[in-house]
């Protein structure tokens, strides 16, 4: 660590920090582009610049350079994880990151618009005069059967689905316990079995659906392996649900809160909220040679946070950024999906779930307002609300 980077405390598991990561953010892009934060014993990139120059910068990636040691009990985990593009270097990243897209083309995702604006009707239409948490009764539903639609599985298994990947995800979270790490564990068996078995039974019976296109893609002769298509349908849909889910509720509460609506192009809201209160505040790379950063030298191996919440609350680039404008047209591109090799493939699906989603939603419920105060779960480095109680 560089003299010139200044160190910071901050529990992430800290009950105000959790409601309110805000004023440690501001606090740390105040100290640099890079500060160091003790809890994670790492530099963290707290500006735009910082985060979005890491982001695509090829000399930092995922894959750590010397596999850490992994207990025994957390093997089963980490052995479905081992096939993971998120976790991948090209060239193995490259042949599973271009399999995948050969499958998530862009026109499989805006077929999907009719059935996301049907099921989104239907749940709000649900919706009664009562309190009600929209998380459960809107929130979550909508992304967990729009991604067993695509992958093809049975639209009666997203409880499953959505119990399975709420487990695996607790693994990601600062507080985790043992006892979650074991759920984790089991979720993973049961997701890893259940997936095999539906990927057999679509080799012998292929549909038109994205299970049967991930079988069929190809490239230079190769093609994913059972256990990659298996760890690559887990992710789509972890992943998938896990962004859209804190995005809808952080939105539709900051909607409630302000009295802003989706317009007539919903987009700059989506993008607003996005940058405001994203889903994911803190993705890590690992360093591969040395090199200076922002006044920073790393070493090879060291490892480096990038905040994106910070990033989107940058006052150097977004003017008011401390502000919610849902028609903000200034500034760069948010980071919420990430930047450069990494960028999320599920970003186009999401980006259209919530573009179609909130505006039924408040269409259908002019009258929407919150029943309790909102409160976000402790989840950090996710970002999302424990509850959404409202009433129509």
């Amino acid at each position: 660590m560089t003299r010139s980077m200044q160190r910071l405390s901050q529990s992430p598991t800290d009950p105000a920090f959790v409601q309110d990561p805000y004023p440690f953010y501001a606090r740390a892009r105040a100290a640099g582009a890079l500060v160091h934060w003790d809890e994670y014993g790492m530099p963290m990139a707290t500006t735009h610049a910082a985060v979005n120059t890491i982001l695509r910068d090829r000399r930092f990636g995922r894959e750590p350079i010397e596999r850490p040691d992994i207990p025994d009990h957390l093997a089963p985990f980490y052995a479905v994880e081992a096939h993971s593009m998120l976790e991948l270097e090209p060239p193995r990243h490259t042949r599973l990151r271009s399999l995948v897209l050969r499958a998530f083309t862009s026109r499989r995702i805006q077929a999907l618009a009719p059935e996301i604006a049907q099921l989104s009707r239907a749940l709000a239409a649900g919706i009664g005069p009562g309190e009600t948490d929209l998380l459960d009764a809107f929130c979550r539903p909508i992304p967990v059967i729009v991604i067993a639609r695509l992958l093809g599985v049975p639209e009666e298994m997203a409880p499953d689905l959505l119990r399975w990947s709420n487990a695996m995800v607790q693994m990601y979270q600062a507080r985790r316990t043992r006892r979650e790490e074991d759920e984790a564990v089991a979720a993973t068996g049961a997701f890893a079995g259940f997936m095999r078995d539906y990927v057999e039974h679509r080799r012998s019976d292929p549909r038109d659906d994205l299970i049967t296109a991930l079988i069929a893609a190809e490239e230079a002769g190769e093609k994913l392996t059972t256990d990659e298509l298996i760890t690559t349908c887990i992710l789509l849909l972890n992943a998938g649900h896990e962004a859209t889910v804190h995005t809808m509720g952080n939105g539709i509460r900051l909607c409630l809160e302000t009295g802003a609506r989706p317009g007539p192009d919903p987009a700059p809201l989506v993008e607003e909220v996005l940058r405001f209160d994203p889903p994911l505040h803190l993705f890590t790379r690992t360093a591969y040679e040395d090199v200076t950063l922002f006044g920073h030298g790393f070493r090879r191996g060291d490892e480096v946070g990038l905040l994106l919440a910070s990033a989107g609350r940058d006052e150097s680039v977004y003017a008011d950024a401390a502000r919610f404008l849902p028609d903000r047209s200034d500034g760069p591109a948010n980071l919420a999906f990430g930047a450069g090799l990494h960028f999320c493939v599920g970003a186009p699906l999401a980006r259209l779930e919530l573009q179609i989603a909130l505006p039924i939603l408040f269409e259908t419920h002019p009258g929407l307002r919150l029943a309790s105060p909102p409160r976000y779960s402790n989840i950090y480095h996710f970002h999302g609300l424990e509850r959404l109680m409202v009433t129509s």
